[in-house]
């Protein structure tokens, strides 16, 4: 997996350049979730990796994409193609998405609790965390019973234990040294 990310980063990067250029970032998001999900069938795969000539797999995999992919994305697609790249590209577009939220000034964070958190309860904690992060926030909430009470907030390497659970840990590791 890391190695198609290493794979991926350079496409992504080159993508996402061309799109904040020609001002045209949303359009090359749905053009590269299409073509990861093309990318992703069973039976476009094996004709990939299963030793078809360049031309014939650019040639499919540019007929099944059709008119969901302009020109200049077709042409991202054949030098893709040309470098044995095709089957990279849902990593492609897990990183061209962490692209655009930087550029957008976004962040995800994953809020965990054990209770659903009420909307006055989100928008408190967003706001404070758009503070503190200085950056917009998207947050994804769920539900966890193994946390006990509190928060657990997650975003990149960021990491907030307000946990029952984990300031249990925190004393029983505390008491054993």
């Amino acid at each position: 997996m890391s190695e198609l990310t290493t794979i991926a980063r350079p496409y992504a990067k080159a993508a996402f350049d061309f799109a904040v250029e020609a001002n045209a970032i949303e359009s090359w998001l749905e053009q590269l979730t299409f073509a990861a999900q093309v990318s992703q069938d069973d039976t476009i795969q094996a004709y990939l990796s299963g030793g078809v000539s360049v031309e014939q797999a650019t040639t499919l995999f540019l007929n099944v994409c059709g008119e969901q992919v302009e020109s200049k994305g077709q042409n991202f697609l054949k030098l893709m193609a040309e470098n044995h790249r095709l089957l990279a590209l849902p990593q492609v577009l897990e990183e061209f998405c962490q692209l655009k939220a930087e550029h957008e000034k976004i962040v995800n964070v994953d809020v965990t609790s054990a209770v659903k958190l009420k909307a006055a309860q989100t928008k408190t904690l967003s706001a404070a965390l758009e503070k503190r992060l200085a950056r917009k926030v998207k947050l994804n909430c769920k539900v966890s019973k193994d946390i006990i009470s509190g928060l657990v907030i997650q975003a990149g390497d960021m990491v907030i234990d307000g946990s029952i659970k984990g300031k249990l840990n925190r004393l029983t590791q505390t008491l054993q040294s």
